[in-house]
């Protein structure tokens, strides 16, 4: 093993703890093996809290609007529901509705933007044609709008994306907490300690990502980390798979796909058929949070779109993935060099193309989660009947 340099961050401290338990496991496991069986020994309630140590929550009477600010203000994707009517020495199982999620208000908005197209505005939008639901007005007109303003919370949950409240207790292990983030497409997870009344930390997909980065010269990590891309079956889909948008169709198609293909985000393809930028879920705060960037447009297009979010980034001097352009890599690159792009550039998810730069895939926080563990046959048992659905290969 490299010598790691000193302090250790939290999260490379856990690396040293799964280090340990890989030189005592038994020598005839496999490296998967042996993985799946340190990552059995640790429990979440090791994992570091985020870095604010305080778990933000939604009110489940506030607004859309005043959650999109809550969540936009503290830049996170997705957030804790409190149920105010709930007793104050309630357990957390009574305390939480669920988790809301940027994507969920998003797509619950789409439906209303569809319904506009539909002719059916109930007073939340132009109601002439298609196109007019396209346009920066709409969704100025949107978010000035009583029912942005006054649909609660709580009224949507249940509706589309709303994440299943499935929580962590903080004795459950590592392994349990990597299947969920990855073969059953949890974003987040919350983690509680049994009989209490709060949530003690939320474990994102982004947070796991990060603490594999700090992890880099340990030796589990270093076997791992040096297979390439097409060693370990990744990217997943084929290059006819990949959903895409072209620059000039209306970026509120982009986010109706992301919607029907239940996917976080999407290249824009220009019409050499190269990539000229991404747009994810949660890049549609900016039009709920800054609407009037668009109003001068008769449609927004993709193009359009990322032009004007940039312009907007680089005039209110912010940070932001959509400055970076397209992040791509090769089948050839490493797991490591990944995990590392990934967590530098705080990104989602990163494109794979071939010599000529055409796309030949994706590779997100989940595929790479996918690869560092596997389900042993039989392991949740009965553990989500009647609360998520099973992935169709399932072997559970």
């Amino acid at each position: 093993m490299e010598a790691m340099e000193s302090p250790r961050s939290p999260e490379a401290e856990l690396g040293h703890r799964v280090e340990d338990l890989w030189d005592v496991q038994e020598p005839q496991l496999t490296p998967s093996e042996k993985l799946n069986s340190c990552f059995e020994n640790i429990p979440v309630s090791s994992f570091p809290p985020a870095p604010s140590s305080q778990v933000i929550e939604i009110p489940s009477d506030c607004s859309l609007s005043e959650a999109v600010d809550i969540l936009s203000k503290h830049k996170i994707l997705s957030a804790p529901v409190r149920n105010v009517e709930a007793p104050e020495d309630s357990s957390w199982i009574d305390k939480y509705l669920g988790i809301v999620e940027f994507a969920g208000i998003a797509v619950w908005l789409l439906h209303q933007s569809e319904a506009v197209a539909s002719g059916v505005t109930n007073g939340v939008g132009p109601k002439d044609s298609e196109e007019a639901s396209m346009g920066g007005s709409f969704f100025e007109n949107l978010t000035s709008s009583d029912f942005y303003k006054h649909t609660k919370v709580q009224d949507i949950s249940g509706s589309f994306r709303w994440a299943p409240f499935l929580a962590l207790q903080t004795s459950d292990t590592f392994l349990t907490m990597l299947l969920l983030l990855s073969k059953y497409r949890m974003k987040s997870l919350p983690v509680v300690d049994l009989g209490g009344d709060k949530i003690d930390n939320v474990i994102t997909q982004s947070a796991v990502v990060h603490m594999l980065a700090e992890c880099v010269g340990f030796d589990w990590f270093e076997r791992w980390g040096k297979k390439q891309l097409s060693e370990v079956g990744l990217p997943i889909m084929r290059p006819s798979e990949l959903v895409k948008v072209m620059e000039d169709e209306p970026v509120l198609q982009a986010f109706q796909l992301m919607r029907k293909k239940r996917i976080g985000g999407l290249p824009v393809v220009g019409n050499d058929g190269k990539a000229v930028g991404n747009i994810s879920i949660r890049d549609v705060h900016f039009l709920l949070t800054a609407p009037e960037i668009y109003k001068d447009y008769r449609s927004i297009s993709a193009k359009n779109f990322l032009t004007e979010v940039r312009r907007y980034l680089e005039d209110h001097h912010e940070a932001s993935p959509m400055l970076l352009g397209v992040i791509t890599c090769k089948r050839d690159d490493t797991i490591k060099e990944i995990i590392l792009r990934l967590d530098s550039e705080k990104i989602q998810r990163i494109y794979v193309v071939d010599r000529e730069g055409n796309l030949e895939g994706v590779i997100t926080l989940r595929d790479i989660i996918s690869r560092l563990v596997h389900e042993p046959h039989g392991y949740f048992g009965d553990f989500f009947d009647g609360v998520v659905p099973l992935p169709e290969n399932s072997r559970v």
